[in-house]
């Protein structure tokens, strides 16, 4: 299925105080992931990848994962953004000027459980989360020493 209206972001996970948290940004009232809208001949994941470190700052990122992604349900109007897990093993967030914006495009960011993410955020990220929380879960041993 091709989707027109698309987008691609990051599940940014650190290990923080003995348990995963993931990074979450606040615009306004609204809780949101790290994404935005591929670039001409961009591939979804560079897309994910430059949209987190426009957003955060973020650009020493690590994939341990791989290139393993899940999509959201389409929401306003047929959306549906991608999402990739990476880790940080920083925490230097800065939110950034948007050149287009001429201010930050996020107010807040947060390292945050999973469990408080799933509060945060709109339920559509659910499915993403939890998917997230239990790739990342069946890895601590492995990226936690």
């Amino acid at each position: 299925m091709i989707v027109a209206n698309r987008s691609a972001g990051l599940v940014v996970v650190r290990w923080i105080e003995d348990e995963w948290r993931c990074l979450v940004l606040r615009a306004y009232r609204n809780w949101d992931l790290p994404k935005g809208r591929p670039e001409p001949g961009e591939a979804l994941l560079e897309t994910a990848l430059r949209e987190t470190a426009e957003e955060t700052g973020l650009s020493a990122l690590a994939m341990p994962w791989g290139d393993d992604y899940r999509e959201t349900e389409p929401y306003a109007k047929g959306k549906v953004a991608r999402f990739y897990i990476a880790l940080s093993r920083e925490g230097q967030v800065s939110l950034p000027l948007s050149a287009e914006l001429g201010r930050p495009e996020h107010h807040e960011f947060r390292w945050v459980s999973f469990a408080a993410a799933l509060e945060l955020l709109p339920p559509r990220f659910g499915p993403i989360l939890q998917w997230a929380q239990t790739v990342v879960e069946a890895s601590t041993k492995q990226y936690t020493q």
